[in-house]
């Protein structure tokens, strides 16, 4: 049992959620870790243990019932509250032109990055209601809330708007419950994503345009970092945006602003 607050985490082996992870833990959250990669996830448990503060790994694919059932059942078990949600694990998935993308490539994006949405507030809602108020982040994109211009990113993107929709929707919805649910919208960020990413066919579906110097203004083309992205989480799952609900919070460096 944990006397002091508790946040899960999904996808918090690396990028964004591990730096969401060890920054909810050094704000003084117990930490449960959940992925599909125990050995990255073990590095951020032990890195999180080594300063002091708690933290659990949990190991679950977002987009299956049962281990999504089974680890926020851990979660609860271990800790016996649980007052924060960081829903963060996704996919890039197939980026193509749209008669390209199999139905296969187009249900995979669906199941992780939506299907995983759902299943994470699913099984985690209940207990936010049982601790009479908490705090969710669904972490979205730029990509099909801001900007369209991703050569080939449909699919992704149609799961991008569909999480922000999901948050205006539940932030009526839950408010009752004293349940808070934002999003925040990166651009682009220094993480491994890509490296899962497949892009097929990129110039039939470009749209040429003619960027100002520096892609990102705020820092000249330069990413933001995984720990940018971290400290808004930490801000709104905290006491500090108690009047926060219902809103996407991009955070790109004007990225979305050129395109």
């Amino acid at each position: 049992m944990s006397k002091g607050k508790v946040a899960l985490v999904t996808g918090a082996g690396s990028g964004i959620g591990r730096a969401t992870a060890i920054e909810l833990a050094r704000s003084g959250f117990a930490v449960g870790l959940l992925g599909r990669t125990p050995s990255e996830l073990d590095e951020v448990v032990e890195f999180i243990r080594d300063f002091g503060a708690v933290a659990e790994r949990l190991d679950a694919d977002i987009s299956k019932e049962d281990q999504m059932s089974m680890a926020v059942s851990d979660l609860i078990e271990r800790f016996g509250r649980l007052d924060a949600v960081v829903a963060n694990a996704s996919i890039n998935g197939t980026w193509a032109p749209i008669e390209d993308i199999t139905s296969e490539e187009w249900d995979q994006t669906i199941a992780v990055n939506l299907r995983g949405t759902y299943l994470t507030l699913r099984y985690t809602v209940p207990h936010l209601k049982r601790g009479r108020g908490g705090s969710i982040v669904i972490v979205s994109s730029i990509n099909g809330t801001r900007t369209f211009t991703t050569p080939g990113a449909t699919a992704y993107s149609a799961t991008k708007a569909a999480q922000l929709a999901m948050v205006q929707q539940l932030a009526l919805e839950l408010g009752r419950h004293r349940i808070r649910i934002n999003a925040v919208c990166p651009g682009e960020i220094e993480t491994r994503i890509d490296d899962s990413t497949t892009v097929r066919d990129e110039e039939e579906t470009a749209v040429p345009v003619v960027w100002p110097e520096g892609e990102i203004p705020l820092t000249g083309g330069r990413p933001g970092r995984a720990e940018d992205v971290a400290h808004l989480i930490a801000f709104l799952v905290s006491d500090a945006s108690s009047h926060i609900t219902g809103t996407p919070i991009w955070i790109d460096g004007g990225q979305g602003l050129l395109r």
